[in-house]
């Protein structure tokens, strides 16, 4: 009976008649009123200022949670495959070294023109020039451009190819011409660019 009648004296208040310098002596429906405004309130500003806080570090953890999970599944994996790792990194520098090994020295140079010059007179060519010419330093290499003319004819001009490019050094040919010789009864000039290349140390890069 006594709820109703409260029930009853907070429909009735008119907010125009409410005075807040006199709480203490407001009816009982007044300051029960006023004690669930102020006590939602409190709520709503507990929530944002503390639980909401809360929750925010609760989802930064759960992220970095995640983002170390990442990092372990994948650190799991690599250690699973160490020993796999290091045999391609064996097979790596085994091949590295390998090609390194057709790289010619410097000193080495003179002989790989003279196997050249060799090559072109095993295959019934005439040479006319083989040298070495200005080097080209890259970021890993340097360049070494080797200017040859030849005179013959298309089948040792082949022969004469295709011992250049099975030789044991890396040589490349490029840009290479071919024109007729009047003087020479029928055979043919030819003024080909190769190019070898040798390891960039340290000199090459100061």
């Amino acid at each position: 009976m006594a709820f109703a009648e409260t029930l009853k004296q907070l429909q009735d208040v008119d907010i125009n008649d409410i005075d807040f310098s006199r709480v203490g002596v407001w009816p009982i429906a007044g300051r029960i009123t006023l004690l669930i405004i102020v006590s939602a309130v409190l709520v709503f500003i507990g929530y944002y200022l503390w639980i909401g806080d809360l929750y925010n570090s609760l989802e930064r953890a759960q992220n970095k949670e995640k983002e170390l999970f990442l990092q372990f599944e994948n650190k799991q994996f690599e250690a699973a495959n160490l020993d796999a790792y290091r045999e391609q990194l064996r097979e790596m520098e085994g091949t590295f070294g390998a090609l390194l090994k057709q790289l010619p020295k410097d000193t080495e140079v003179p002989g790989l023109l003279e196997d050249i010059d060799e090559y072109g007179r095993g295959s019934g060519l005439t040479i006319e020039k083989v040298a070495l010419e200005s080097e080209l330093v890259g970021e890993f290499y340097v360049e070494l451009p080797i200017r040859i003319e030849v005179q013959g004819g298309y089948h040792e001009f082949g022969s004469f190819v295709s011992g250049i490019a099975g030789m044991p050094r890396i040589v490349t040919l490029h840009d290479f011409t071919i024109s007729t010789n009047r003087d020479s009864g029928g055979l043919l000039d030819m003024v080909i660019n190769a190019k070898t290349y040798r390891y960039k140390d340290q000199e090459d890069e100061e």
